[in-house]
């Protein structure tokens, strides 16, 4: 019998039908933060806000008559809630341009930059793991288009991994292309 190893099969990310173009099916989480707008941290800053702005209105219009300290755990624990909700919104945000949801020029252009820069450093695109293939294939099917489901269960990808649903090949395309115009420049 000997030693056999089997081969597990490579399961492919799906691809969605969206107005945009996928940029990447299963980004890392710090990857998301990175690529968000300004906007993204506004509307997080408002969404946090909503929940205890809304209970000091509602205290204001409707009283709770808790007494002295009975206040302010209430406004702590609308606090957290908000700055929750608020984090989720923020993400949630900056995700679906990765997916292709939302308009995703800027986050194209910043990704093919990236990109390209590791490629012409020759460092692996999508970071560095200690996993095995097989895990970071778990990890990825656990994590791919988990953003979409964001308000059921936050679930982000903090593993680095090959499987991200995009063709690779452009970015080694350009990094030629940009490479062979510096040369060009210098002669």
């Amino acid at each position: 019998m000997g030693d056999v190893q089997r081969q597990r099969p490579y399961v492919p990310a799906r691809t969605l039908d969206t107005e945009f173009p996928l940029i990447d099916s299963d980004p890392h989480f710090r990857r998301v933060l990175r690529y968000a707008r300004r906007e993204d941290y506004a509307v997080a800053a408002a969404t946090a806000a909503a929940g205890p702005s809304l209970m000091l209105v509602w205290e204001r219009f409707a009283p709770s008559y808790v007494g002295k300290g009975g206040f302010a755990p209430i406004m702590r624990l609308a606090g957290v809630i908000g700055i929750t909700a608020g984090f989720l919104q923020f993400y949630n945000r900056s995700i679906f341009r990765f997916y292709g949801l939302s308009e995703n020029q800027r986050e194209r252009e910043m990704d093919m930059r990236e990109m390209v820069d590791k490629v012409k450093r020759n460092e692996p695109l999508y970071g560095k793991s200690t996993l095995s293939p097989y895990m970071q294939g778990v990890a990825s099917r656990n994590s791919r288009y988990a953003g979409v489901w964001l308000h059921i269960i936050p679930w982000f990808n903090f593993v680095n991994h090959e499987q991200h649903g995009v063709d690779t090949a452009k970015y080694y395309q350009q990094a030629e292309r940009e490479l062979e115009a510096e040369r060009t420049k210098a002669l």
